[in-house]
């Protein structure tokens, strides 16, 4: 039962991350969603894994809010690629997001709560 309910869990959780994974990819350098997509997985100790159409569709909604934006360059093989990378907007809106909901996980009283015992 309790797999059953950390797994249900971890589903739901995993769904609201991929914003906050997708930006830190981008935090990290200008990227293509193949590369965003490794990022996910590797840096999540492969917890998360995200579907490129998931990605595709995310990237969609930030490009028209203007949160993030693309530049064409040359592919490993094949057609130029689009490097997607945070605007200034969004770099904004992700350091006020991590200020807000990430930071407080270093305080020690949430630290003390996260030990196990």
């Amino acid at each position: 039962m309790i797999t059953d309910l950390l797994n249900s869990w971890e589903e739901t959780y995993k769904k609201g991350q991929l914003t906050l994974w997708i930006f830190l990819s981008l935090k990290d350098g200008d990227k293509y969603v193949d590369e965003i997509k490794s990022f996910i997985e590797n840096m999540s100790n492969k917890t998360i894994s995200c579907e490129e159409q998931s990605i595709y569709r995310s990237l969609r909604k930030y490009l028209h809010l203007g949160i993030v934006e693309f530049n064409l360059k040359e592919g490993n093989k094949g057609p130029e690629r689009k490097y997607y990378k945070l605007t200034e907007l969004g770099d904004n809106l992700f350091n006020q997001f991590i200020e807000r909901n990430i930071n407080l996980f270093y305080e020690e009283k949430i630290k003390k709560l996260l030990k196990r015992k």
